[in-house]
């Protein structure tokens, strides 16, 4: 299995990148961990982090039938968080 290291936070230059970690270690969502993986990648991270914005922070939503989808799809995935 493939292991892909996390982005030591020091090493980081570029604020935006940086921001968006300390946003997850600040609020857990999305999981830090995941975040400094998607790190290696900064195009990567910003997509993701966008598209989160955009549904979990600022979508019309309602909270309850997001908790919904995110347990369909650990379901859906066998993840046993």
């Amino acid at each position: 299995m493939p292991r892909i290291p996390y982005v030591d936070p020091k090493t980081i230059t570029d604020p935006e990148v940086a921001a968006y970690l300390d946003l997850a270690r600040r609020e857990g969502t999305p999981r830090p961990e995941s975040q400094a993986i998607r790190a290696n990648v900064p195009t990567v991270l910003r997509a993701f982090s966008e598209a989160w914005d955009l549904t979990f922070r600022n979508g019309v939503c309602d909270h309850n039938v997001k908790e919904l989808c995110r347990v369909y799809v650990s379901k859906s995935i066998d993840c046993e968080y």
